[in-house]
């Protein structure tokens, strides 16, 4: 029984034998590095690099599920990009615009 499953996902049209899976795959260390990145202050992240992350995840979670077969994987992976990627962008946007700016006192 454990035998026929596995062949199954073998020869599955999204399996490990088809860049369907392993793109995917490897998308997922985008998305962990960005989990790593919420411990970087916010003056340290990128806009055109959480950007680019979002928008990635955005258009890429709702093609994959127009294609066929659908890949899950995919799915999955793009939207854990846009949630990371809006949640840097967020955190980045309250530092930028809604921080208490320190005024430095001038020198006479």
């Amino acid at each position: 029984m454990a035998a026929s499953k596995i062949q199954a996902l073998w020869n599955h049209p999204a399996g490990p034998k088809t860049i369907h899976f392993w793109a995917p795959t490897f998308k997922w260390g985008i998305s962990i590095a960005n989990v790593a990145d919420f411990a970087k202050p916010p003056e340290k992240i990128s806009y055109p690099q959480q950007v680019a992350v979002t928008c990635t995840g955005l258009i890429w979670s709702r093609y994959s599920t127009v294609i066929t077969p659908k890949n899950w994987n995919l799915f999955s992976v793009n939207v854990a990009m846009a949630g990371t990627g809006i949640y840097q962008l967020a955190r980045k946007i309250r530092h930028d615009c809604y921080s208490e700016v320190e005024e430095v006192p001038a020198k006479e």
